[in-house]
C-alpha cells in the first residue's frame, strides 16, 4: 500500500508540485520531518514540509509566489493552488544564542542536515517518487520501539535549544511513545534552564500539551521531569497538597488536576488553562479547622491566574475569560439555592458552556455528583434566550424624567427593576416605574 494513499490530496499535490519543480532544477527534494514521521505511523498529516538542496534565493527563482519566512536560516514558503508549503534548504548550525537560535549557518547536504534536528523520529526524509524513507540516525527503528530520542548525545541538543525539553514531553504525549532514559535524564537537568526561552514560545509548547492527544500524562510528566517547578512553580505547588476525602476521594489537587484533564476531550486554550489553574489558590490557603479548608481559594486562584497568564503573554481576552471560569468555578455549588434573576444572569454568561464544563470536569475528578451540572442543564432547555436576556423595561433616561438625579444609584435601580424583571414580579414600563416611584422617590425628590 502506498504510504501517500491516506494524505489529503490538494495537500499532497501541491507538495508534489514544489518537489518535482526542485527536481526540475537539478535539485534534491524531499519530504521531511513530521510528515513523514506520521505517515509511518498511518497518522493524519496536516501539513507537509520539504528539505531541498536548493539555496533560498534559487526556491524564490523557481516559484512565482514565496514568503521569506527565514530566510537567513534557508526557511522559505512556497505558496502553491493557496497552500503554504515550508522549503527548508539542507544545512547545519553553530554558535547557538540564548539556547535558542543559531548564530551560524551554513548550507550543506542531506546526511548532515538531519545533524541538526531535534529527534530521531523528526529526523527522517521521504522520497514521494519512489517512497524510499531516507534515515541516516536511526528514526525508523525508534518508531518501531515507540521511543523519543535526540539525535545525537541529548545534552548538546538541549543546550542548543532549550525549547526541545518541552517538545520531547509533547512529542511523547502526542504519539504514545515514551523518553529514552538518558534523553529523560537531560530533560530533568535542563529543566531550570528553560526559563531563559522566551514565555511565547514555553505557552505554545504547554498549550499544545494541555490540548493534545494526553494531557493528563502531559502535566504529570511535566511535573516527574521538574519542568513544571521551572515554568510554573505555582502549579507543581499542588502536588502534595490534601484535600478533605469527603469531596476528594482522588487525592491531593495535583492529582485532582490531573484526573479532569484525564476526563476531558481536546480543550480549548482558555479552558484547558482554566483547569490547570482553578485550583492554584489551593495550596496558600491550606487549613485545618473542623476539615481540610481552602476559604478564598477561588478568588485567590483568579488573582495568581491572571499574573500567571500575563507572565505567558496571553492576549487579554484570553486572560479575561480564564480569570473569569477560575473566580466562579465554586458557583455550582450554590445554583439550585439562587434567586432566579442571580441563577439567570449565571446561565447567560456568554462563556457559560466553558464554565459548565469546567464544572462537570472538576465533579468527575472528584465525588462524581453531577446533580448540579443537570440542574443548569434542565433550566438552560427550560429558560429561553428572551427570558434570560429581556429587553429592559426602563433605562437612565426615564429615572431622569422622574426627577432623580444622575449618578451611582442609577445602576442600582435599574439593576433592582432587572432582577423583578427576570423572576416575573415586572413585566411593563408602567409597573417598573411604579415601583421606582414607591421605592426610590421621596418628597423631596
Amino acid at each position: 500500500m502506498s504510504l501517500l494513499k491516506g494524505i489529503d490530496p490538494d495537500l499532497l499535490n501541491g507538495a508534489l508540485t514544489v518537489v518535482k519543480t526542485l527536481h526540475d532544477h537539478g535539485h534534491e527534494a524531499y519530504f521531511a520531518g513530521g510528515a513523514v514521521r506520521d505517515l509511518i505511523l498511518e497518522r493524519k498529516v496536516a501539513d507537509i514540509d520539504v528539505a531541498t538542496s536548493a539555496p533560498p534565493e534559487e526556491i524564490e527563482r523557481f516559484f512565482p509566489k514565496t514568503i521569506p519566512l527565514g530566510k537567513e536560516f534557508g526557511v522559505v514558503v512556497v505558496v502553491q493552488d493557496s497552500r503554504q508549503y515550508e522549503v527548508t534548504t539542507f544545512r547545519k548550525e553553530s554558535g547557538y544564542l540564548n539556547g535558542r537560535h543559531p548564530t551560524e549557518v551554513h548550507f550543506t547536504d542531506a546526511r548532515q542536515d538531519v545533524q541538526r534536528r531535534d529527534f530521531t523520529v523528526n529526523a527522517l526524509f521521504l522520497d514521494p517518487w519512489t517512497e524510499e524513507i531516507i534515515d541516516y540516525v536511526g528514526g525508523r527503528e525508534d518508531l518501531k520501539r515507540k521511543l523519543v530520542r535526540t539525535v545525537g548525545p541529548p545534552g548538546p541538543r538541549f543546550e542548543e535549544d532549550r525549547l526541545r525539553v518541552l517538545r520531547a514531553i509533547r512529542f511523547a504525549c502526542q504519539l504514545g511513545f515514551r523518553i529514552e532514559p538518558e534523553t529523560y535524564q537531560q530533560v530533568q537537568n535542563y529543566a531550570q534552564k528553560l526559563t531563559q526561552v522566551s514565555s511565547e514560545r514555553i505557552r505554545d509548547e504547554l498549550l499544545r500539551i494541555l490540548t493534545g492527544a494526553d494531557p493528563a500524562r502531559g502535566l504529570r510528566l511535566l511535573f516527574d521531569s521538574k519542568v513544571l517547578g521551572s515554568i510554573l512553580p505555582e502549579v507543581a505547588a499542588m502536588q502534595g497538597v490534601p484535600q478533605p476525602p469527603q469531596f476528594h476521594p482522588e487525592g491531593d489537587v495535583f492529582e485532582h488536576t490531573c484526573l479532569m484533564f484525564q476526563f476531558s476531550e481536546r480543550l480549548s486554550h482558555t479552558l484547558a488553562l482554566a483547569v490547570l489553574l482553578h485550583d492554584v489558590g489551593k495550596p496558600p490557603t491550606f487549613t485545618v479547622q473542623e476539615r481540610i479548608r481552602f476559604d478564598g481559594h477561588a478568588e485567590l486562584g483568579a488573582r495568581m491566574a491572571q499574573e500567571i497568564c500575563r507572565r505567558l503573554r496571553l492576549s487579554n481576552e484570553q486572560i479575561e475569560e480564564i480569570v473569569d471560569l477560575v473566580k466562579n468555578h465554586l458557583r455550582f455549588i450554590h445554583v439550585r439555592e439562587m434567586r432566579e434573576s442571580t441563577l439567570k444572569r449565571f446561565l447567560r454568561k456568554e462563556n457559560f458552556g466553558k464554565h459548565l464544563e469546567l464544572h462537570r470536569l472538576d465533579c468527575l475528578a472528584s465525588h462524581g455528583d453531577l446533580s448540579s451540572y443537570h440542574f443548569c442543564q434542565e433550566k438552560l432547555e427550560k429558560f429561553t434566550q428572551e427570558a434570560m436576556r429581556p429587553e429592559p423595561l426602563i433605562n437612565g433616561h426615564d429615572l431622569i424624567d422622574l426627577g432623580l438625579k444622575p449618578g451611582p444609584i442609577f445602576s442600582e435601580i435599574l439593576g433592582a427593576v432587572e432582577d423583578l424583571q427576570l423572576e416575573g414580579k415586572l413585566s411593563s414600563k408602567e409597573e417598573a416605574l411604579e415601583w421606582v416611584k414607591g421605592h426610590h422617590l421621596t418628597p423631596d425628590n
